[in-house]
């Protein structure tokens, strides 16, 4: 597991708007260890060499093919990061965590993908599950034997969740939970075997679920038709008299909303961390073209409005970083700083509710940093390879192959 030496004080979430902090209580990417770099540098080449070359199958939703791409992943420790190390996991530190992400992310739909499975589908298990369900699960989500999705969504209940309609009764012998509704855009659900399921107890209850894909009454819709991160399935999920076994809810009836609002808050910091390393890429992509690209006789990337786009790229790139790192030095000294608590995962809960605030903000800032960037990255490359482009107000257009489309927001 990768370590990292951070202070010991505790800095809380917002303070850092009000106090001034000592330069050694900041963590920055040159703060990183040897361990926590090569992880970077694995994930980074495994992308590249087994991710990239097969981005335009991907996008076509070749069968088989983002699962397998999992498993390999799997096999070098990529998936399994939040996952203690006694159920075959890394346990891996926030801090190597976040590299981890950002290194991923250099083809959006993978990162999404993983993000799915190894955050957002693996986690509450992790935190909330019982000792069965852990040695039932977690090995195996670990190894990328099974793949795991989060259901919250629905056609009538998004940031809303508690207005969920899909319904969950205990069937007459009392040892079935039986789920009713409908759960919308769902990633990772055209082919996860296990799935984080939400759903209200006899119509009142908000609680959580543990179903998989081989319980009666579980079905699958079509993938979505989307605009962007193509690569990645995003279906609807349907339960018809769904049984799922009465040992599968996961926490407490009612206490659905503790599972999905704290897990939720660990996934938007991780898509802080997925979206600096998209920008990242833009920029690299978009400096490459500059440099290639010529009018009038010279590089595009010697004209100052070119120049000027780009520095202001790197500017806010570099800024996100910096909030992304720090923020991840903030919430690990916080969880070390804690000690060995007798509840550790109520202490995290704390640190997590803690630091909501900033892991919102970072994911709002790298989002729009990588949406901004990739759309001024549009309007400057003109890309031959396709003839079907989207016009831009006084422009040739952008092709649908253009690299920087594959980082957009779907």
């Amino acid at each position: 597991m990768a370590t990292t030496t951070i202070p010991r004080t505790a800095i809380k979430g917002g303070s850092f708007l009000i106090e001034s902090c000592r330069p050694e209580e900041i963590f920055s990417p040159a703060d990183l260890s040897d361990d926590q770099k090569l992880i970077g540098q694995t994930a980074e080449e495994f992308v590249t060499k087994e991710v990239l070359p097969l981005a335009n199958e991907l996008e076509q939703h070749k069968e088989g093919l983002m699962p397998e791409l999992v498993r390999k992943a799997a096999e070098l420790g990529l998936m399994g990061g939040g996952i203690p190390e006694e159920y075959g996991g890394s346990g891996l530190d926030k801090i190597s965590a976040t590299v981890l992400a950002e290194k991923l992310s250099a083809y959006a739909s993978f990162s999404v993908t993983h993000g799915a499975h190894a955050g957002i589908g693996t986690l509450p298990i992790v935190y909330f599950g019982t000792d069965e369900q852990k040695k039932k699960y977690l090995p195996k989500l670990a190894s990328g034997e099974l793949i795991a999705a989060y259901c919250l969504s629905e056609p009538q209940a998004g940031s809303d969740a508690q207005n969920a309609r899909t319904r969950a009764v205990l069937s007459p012998d009392g040892k079935h939970w039986i789920l009713n509704g409908q759960k919308m855009w769902i990633t990772n659900g055209g082919f996860a075997d296990v799935y984080i399921v939400f759903a209200k107890v006899n119509g009142e209850k908000f609680s959580c679920f543990i179903v998989e894909r081989g319980h009666p009454g579980f079905s699958v819709g079509a993938e979505e038709k989307k605009m962007g991160i193509k690569g990645s399935s995003t279906v609807p999920i349907f339960f018809e008299n769904c049984q799922v076994p009465r040992e599968n809810l996961l926490h407490e009836i009612g206490r659905g909303h503790i599972v999905a609002f704290n897990i939720l808050n660990v996934g938007r910091y991780s898509l802080g961390a997925y979206c600096v390393g998209g920008t990242k890429k833009v920029l690299e992509t978009s400096s490459k073209y500059a440099k290639e690209r010529t009018a009038f006789g010279k590089p595009i990337g010697e004209f100052g409005l070119v120049r000027a786009k780009l520095a202001e790229m790197a500017i806010r790139t570099y800024a996100v970083e910096s909030m992304l790192y720090r923020s991840a030095g903030m919430i690990e000294g916080a969880m070390s700083a804690a000690g060995a608590a007798a509840d550790k995962t109520q202490q995290l809960m704390k640190v997590l509710e803690e630091y909501a605030s900033k892991a919102r903000s970072t994911r709002c800032m790298a989002a729009r940093s990588s949406a901004s960037w990739s759309m001024k990255q549009c309007r400057f490359t003109e890309v031959t390879a396709s003839t079907r482009t989207t016009p831009w107000p006084g422009l040739t257009g952008t092709a649908a192959s253009t690299a920087s489309l594959r980082a957009q927001r779907d």
